[in-house]
């Protein structure tokens, strides 16, 4: 291979993918793990899933597994990397183990920002199990928040909606609130006569509380007829367009042509109650921007950051995109070990 190569990790907090790409915009392989986060697995537990899935794809790839850097340009984007410090400590020990000849480090949320975007700035929103948002300005300054949760007055999220919409159901039934539809929508999800039973299951530990995040599409399905489930849904947007135009303020963009750039799985789900009270907020912030839903993952994103560090240009940009996109069509279901291996390497 006389071409660079360029290592793109997206590592989240439920899967991580890793791809090795060309300088030409070529993707040689792509393959898929377990998580990844540094704030979950510490620094070597997270490099140890790294360099296993840095070994599938070279070997995927047929590329040698030497001692030496696999690759010109590592993008090591991944969950839990919130704070400087946090990104120094694993910049240090990612560059010891020569991942890559030169490594940048930093947090997932900005390879949805630039998977959704073709110029390389703007903003990117998001929300999957949680919410984060970043922003990128022209001139490279950067604004976001450590997104760690209630702990820095986060709301948002699969996992928020969810505790909302438990909480609206039982205050529902027992009169503390408003009546709503929840009220039998959530506990027949998870397979409950009433929010009463709920609420012992989920004391009990027979359902587990990280399932909340599965309400989220019930939340959405309720809203169009329900005032509790739409007050919820409303509340997201709004956490949305506050993140965006705090970002838009500190970059001093409000009143340019900004992409924003909404991904995760709340975003994806294409809800259009949610995606439609988003467009309207935008729209007062911001007139000029424009919105709109990523259908690329983010780790198309990590390998087009890699590929400006090269200076690829447009045709190698639109290569990885198109490649990427085959690669996805065709992903497989997770196999015995618990790894997703979305599509071949392309040798």
């Amino acid at each position: 291979m006389s071409r660079p190569l360029v290592l793109a990790i997206d590592g989240g907090n439920w899967k991580t993918d890793l791809a090795l790409v060309q300088a030409d915009g070529r993707v040689l392989a792509l393959v898929r793990g377990p998580q990844s986060s540094p704030h979950h697995l510490g620094l070597d537990g997270s490099l140890l899933v790294l360099g296993d899935l840095l070994a599938q794809a070279l070997d995927e790839a047929g590329l040698p597994n030497g001692d030496g850097p696999a690759a010109e340009v590592g993008q090591l984007l991944l969950a839990g990397v919130d704070f400087p410090a946090e990104v120094e400590e694993m910049q240090a020990a990612a560059s010891a183990r020569r991942l890559a000849t030169r490594i940048s480090v930093g947090n997932d949320t900005f390879a949805v920002l630039r998977a959704g975007t073709e110029r390389g700035w703007g903003v990117g929103v998001v929300c999957g199990a949680g919410i984060n948002c970043v922003g990128v300005a022209p001139d490279g300054r950067q604004a976001r928040f450590p997104a760690l949760g209630w702990s820095t007055g986060d709301w948002g999220g699969g996992h928020d909606v969810g505790i909302a919409a438990v909480e609206a159901a039982a205050r529902s039934e027992d009169g503390r609130g408003e009546r709503t539809t929840l009220e039998q929508a959530v506990p027949a999800h998870f397979g409950q006569a009433t929010p009463s039973t709920l609420a012992e299951a989920f004391h009990s530990g027979r359902i587990v509380e990280r399932r909340v995040v599965e309400l989220a599409p019930v939340v959405f399905a309720e809203a169009g007829h329900d005032a509790v489930a739409a007050a919820i849904v409303d509340r997201l947007a709004d956490e949305v367009v506050t993140m965006v135009r705090v970002t838009l303020e500190r970059l001093e963009l409000s009143g340019e042509p900004v992409e924003v750039a909404l991904g995760g799985g709340l975003m994806q789900s294409g809800d259009p109650g949610l995606i439609g009270a988003i467009e309207a907020g935008i729209k007062e912030i911001a007139p000029a921007a424009t919105l709109h839903v990523t259908s690329s993952p983010p780790i198309v994103g990590a390998a087009l950051l890699g590929l400006d560090e090269l200076d690829a240009g447009p045709e190698a940009q639109q290569r990885l995109r198109r490649e990427f996109a085959e690669v996805f069509r065709g992903v497989e279901k997770p196999e015995g070990d618990g790894r997703k291996r979305p599509g071949r390497s392309r040798r």
